[in-house]
C-alpha cells in the first residue's frame, strides 16, 4: 500500500530499518554496507533501499529533518508497511565535557522541547523512552566490537539555533547531547506497539566548538552504522 509519502507494499521493507536523517547517507549505508540493495522508495528524494547484511534482510531509509519528518515517516513504516524496529542512525551536539567528537552515543531517553507529546493528548508529560530489547542488543554488539557508547538522554530538540544558557540548563540535569528527531520515533513507536533505538555520532561539541566536516557528516560515521547493523542482526 503506497503512501504520499512512501511507495511500495509491506513486502519491500524488511522488519528492521536504518533511519538515518540525510537522503545522501541513507543511500552510502545501501551501497557501502549492504548487498543486493534495491531503491524501494524515492518519493520527494527521501531514498529507501533493501538489502542484506550478513544475510539479515535490512532496509534503510532517510527520514528527513526534524520530528515532523521523522514522525510521517516512522509512523508511516510502522503502522502501514508492517516494520518492527527503527534504528535512528544520526549526529549529535554533545553536551557533556566527558564526550568528544566521533564518540558513539545511545538514546535510553530522548527528553524534548518539542509539544510533539500533545497530538496524543496525553494527561501529563510523557517521558519519550527506547526499545530495552534493542538497547540490550546494542549493549551487546557494542561489547562484541570493543566499543563502549554512552548510554544515557538526549535532548529531541525544534531548534537548531538556541543559546548556550539553554544547553548548559539541559546539561545540567544530565542530557548528554542533542538531536531532532529521536523523541518523535520513541513516541510513534510506543502508540504502534513496535521497538525503536537512536544510536549517533557526536558531530560537533556544544561547549567545546569542536566539530567534523559536512563531507564526513555525510560519508564516514563506520563505527556508529556497524554497531546499527550489528544490533540489527540480534533482532527478531
Amino acid at each position: 500500500m503506497a503512501t504520499a509519502h512512501i511507495n511500495g507494499t509491506p513486502a519491500d521493507f524488511a522488519s528492521t530499518v536504518l533511519m538515518p536523517g540525510d537522503p545522501l547517507r541513507a543511500k552510502m549505508i545501501a551501497e557501502k554496507y549492504l548487498t543486493d540493495a534495491t531503491l524501494v522508495n524515492n518519493i520527494r528524494g527521501i531514498g529507501g533501499y533493501t538489502g542484506f547484511y550478513k544475510g539479515k534482510r535490512v532496509s534503510v531509509m532517510a527520514s528527513g529533518m526534524g520530528m515532523p519528518s521523522m514522525g510521517i515517516y516512522s509512523y508511516e513504516l510502522f503502522n502501514f508497511f508492517g516494520v518492527d524496529h527503527i534504528i535512528r542512525v544520526g549526529t549529535a551536539g554533545a553536551l557533556d565535557k566527558e564526550i568528544k567528537v566521533r564518540d558513539v552515543v545511545v538514546g535510553m531517553g530522548c527528553s524534548t522541547d518539542s509539544n510533539y507529546a500533545a497530538s496524543f493528548a496525553l494527561p501529563g508529560t510523557y517521558a519519550p523512552l527506547c526499545s530495552y530489547k534493542m538497547l540490550n542488543a546494542c549493549a551487546e554488539s557494542a561489547k562484541e566490537m570493543g566499543i563502549a557508547p554512552r548510554v544515557g538522554n538526549l535532548l529531541s530538540t525544534d531548534v537548531f539555533y538556541s543559546g548556550d544558557e539553554v544547553n548548559e540548563r539541559w546539561a545540567s540535569m544530565g542530557v548528554m547531547a542533542v538531536e531532532m528527531e529521536g523523541a518523535a520515533l520513541y513516541m510513534n513507536a510506543a502508540r504502534a506497539g513496535k521497538h525503536a533505538l537512536v544510536i549517533c555520532t557526536v558531530s560537533n561539541h556544544l561547549l567545546t566548538g569542536d566539530e567534523i566536516s559536512v563531507q564526513e557528516r555525510q560519508n564516514s560515521l563506520d563505527k556508529m552504522i556497524t554497531l546499527a547493523l550489528e544490533t540489527a542482526l540480534k533482532l527478531d
